[in-house]
């Protein structure tokens, strides 16, 4: 995924408030809106370099918005509206092999009163529920983690792909991770133990997991290659 625009680099200083971030621009501080509602533990550091887009839009109160951040050795995205942009291209460019073979691909498919973030299909017996999700947090090994907070609405997510399992339909766990120096993937159990709990439980019962890991620069996001689950 290109940006449509250069973006602006700064240096962070702070986010507060969940949703706002104190980025210094030669000598004036932006505030820059955040779309990520975890943690970002491990993302950020005061005085790293930082990248925002802007626009340009009467709508927006902020016209920043935080997209990228960079730890010395990798560049970091934690801009989690992008996600499922990245694991739509992926899918569509073939690089994650196990979801080809489906002639259509829909975001955002309603099942009941929710929504499952893509659906592949071929005919309406052969089907393929995608539930995509960003990581970002990191240990001291080097391993991927998630989640980086306690999510009920992951939770709620796995268990919508496991009943949709039980009724015999293919699902998928899919996890994008955007940053560059970590060399597998496991999930986090003492953040979200009841997460952890879960994801194992309908894993057992058929829903697959698959991790790709993404290569950034401050023109494009891609992802790039799968990580091994530990």
């Amino acid at each position: 995924m290109k940006f449509k625009n250069s973006l602006h680099a700064g240096t962070f200083l702070k986010r507060y408030k969940r949703f706002f971030a104190d980025i210094k621009m030669g000598d004036n501080i932006v505030v820059a809106h955040t779309a990520n509602t975890g943690t970002m533990k491990t993302c950020l550091g005061e005085g790293w370099n930082a990248l925002m887009s802007f626009h340009d839009s009467p709508k927006r109160k902020l016209k920043y918005s935080f997209e990228m951040i960079h730890n010395g050795k990798t560049w970091i995205g934690i801009n989690t509206s992008l996600t499922n942009h990245l694991a739509i291209e992926a899918i569509k460019n073939g690089v994650i092999t196990e979801l080809q073979g489906y002639a259509d691909l829909k975001p955002e498919a309603k099942i009941g009163q929710s929504r499952i973030d893509i659906l592949l299909s071929n005919t309406e017996s052969d089907q393929c529920y995608v539930e995509v999700k960003n990581v970002t947090l990191i240990d001291d090994e080097n391993y991927a983690l998630f989640p980086d907070s306690v999510t009920e609405r992951g939770q709620k997510h796995l268990n919508e792909l496991l009943e949709l399992k039980r009724k015999g339909i293919r699902t998928v766990m899919l996890f994008i991770v955007q940053r560059e120096d970590c060399h597998s993937f496991k999930v986090e159990q003492n953040i979200d133990p009841a997460y952890c709990r879960l994801l194992k439980e309908v894993m057992k019962e058929g829903v697959e997991v698959l991790v790709y890991q993404c290569k950034l620069n401050p023109s494009e996001i891609i992802v790039h290659k799968k990580l091994a689950i530990v």
